[in-house]
């Protein structure tokens, strides 16, 4: 459980968010190759555990994960871990006195937080587990207010909250170095918002996306199903300039209907630049038109730095008969394999991840990067892909879940016709 390293290679570890986790691992791996540095974890990593170690990297390169992410709550420079008190205690003791001198000072103020994953402690056995840790040799002052240095005690009970085991499964203990960015979740969203349609996409979500895409300050991004902008929003805060297109003429124009619930029609003022120039982005704006997605509008010469969207799914269509609550198509259970998910030969699949969004359904966030430039034989390749051929591309997702619903009304049609 030892941690001899210098500054080099130095343990960090992230405290991870237990919401969406399938989108965690690709976006710390996104944001950490924005800097050129590998996932570098322990042989005990489990991708579904709320605590990440990682190796191999600088505090600048935590500090630059976490000014970014909404899937990491906190992360630590890991002093000592382990199994029990013993094996922390254990860790602590080999951890380097040097590195561990420049924040214990007589002039410098501290405090410590216990954090308890799935269990909660009375306030009286934290204050005996930050006693336990005496051994240590703070010499500053304790400053609950403001102190020069946090550090934490971090126990993983497990995530079963049906098993609460009295001892922690694993104990961590660090300096603090900083939080995500879990208040943008607070701060975008779209309860918030000046523009809103009764899509938009949640503040949380369209953030870990434009991480996925790895979206930066300068970039050129482009959403061709671009709704009320909520993309174009999240990629926005991160200094990228945005444009997008949409088939619905009233969306992109701001007017019709509202989507609020007291009020009728949308303002003069409500749209997508609108919604930029509230969150103080809107000098990065570049434009938005009507355009069909299945049209090209652009030159050959026009690139993005990254395309992100969320695609119509083709079933906003009501599956009931009006006037009846008895007819919902439970969707068919072969409803996606992972053969369904589009190629392109100049594409490379880098993520697939699931959102479950009930007990039948779910929808998912693929993540593909250019690693050619097309060429002439590539505008048939996919018909040659043995994936092709049983599913169609994503136009199979439409009739597999519409399937239901025409088979049960051609049932219902039997029924009530008279026999011959």
């Amino acid at each position: 459980m030892a941690l001899h390293c210098g500054r080099a290679c130095r343990q960090y570890l992230l405290h991870l968010a237990h919401d969406n986790v399938d989108f965690r691992l690709p976006e710390i791996k996104a944001l950490l190759s924005l800097r050129s540095r590998p996932f570098d974890t322990s042989e005990t990593f489990k991708e579904t555990s709320p605590f990440w170690q990682l190796n191999g990297l600088s505090e600048e390169d935590v500090q630059s994960i976490m000014s970014r992410t909404v899937c990491a709550k906190s992360a630590f420079e890991l002093w000592g871990h382990g199994r029990t008190t013993a094996e922390l205690k254990t860790s602590l003791l080999q951890y380097p006195a040097k590195n561990m001198a420049p924040y214990l000072q007589h002039d410098s103020m501290y405090k410590i937080n216990v954090y308890t994953f799935n269990k909660t402690l009375v306030f009286q056995d934290r204050i005996k587990k930050i006693d336990a840790l005496d051994f240590l040799p703070f010499k500053g002052k304790v400053n609950l207010k403001d102190p020069d240095h946090i550090f934490c005690l971090l126990e993983d009970y497990g995530s079963d909250p049906n098993f609460i085991p009295e001892q922690p499964f694993h104990i961590y203990f660090g300096r603090w170095i900083a939080d995500g960015q879990r208040e943008l979740i607070r701060s975008y969203s779209v309860k918030k918002r000046h523009f809103i349609g009764n899509t938009s996409m949640d503040a949380g979500l369209s953030f870990i996306m434009a991480n996925h895409a790895k979206v930066k300050a300068n970039d050129l991004v482009y959403d061709p199903f671009v709704g009320t902008g909520s993309l174009l929003v999240a990629c926005s805060r991160f200094g990228a300039y945005v444009c997008g297109t949409d088939i619905d003429f009233n969306t992109i124009h701001g007017i019709g209907k509202a989507s609020r619930k007291d009020q009728k029609w949308r303002g003069p003022d409500e749209n997508i630049q609108a919604n930029l120039r509230q969150y103080g982005t809107e000098s990065l704006y570049v434009d938005v038109m009507v355009s069909d997605a299945s049209k090209h509008v652009w030159r050959k010469s026009a690139q993005f730095d990254a395309i992100v969207t969320d695609p119509p799914y083709g079933i906003r269509e009501s599956t009931r008969r009006t006037g009846s609550h008895k007819d919902i198509i439970k969707p068919p259970e072969d409803l996606y394999c992972v053969e369904m998910v589009p190629l392109h030969p100049c594409l490379t699949l880098i993520s697939n991840c699931e959102q479950t969004l009930s007990s039948q359904t779910s929808r998912r966030l693929i993540t593909m990067e250019k690693t050619k430039e097309p060429e002439e034989s590539d505008r048939l390749a996919h018909l040659a892909d043995p994936h092709f051929t049983p599913y169609q591309g994503h136009n199979s997702f439409r009739e597999k879940y519409f399937s239901g619903l025409t088979k049960k009304n051609a049932k219902d049609n039997a029924k009530s016709t008279p026999g011959e």
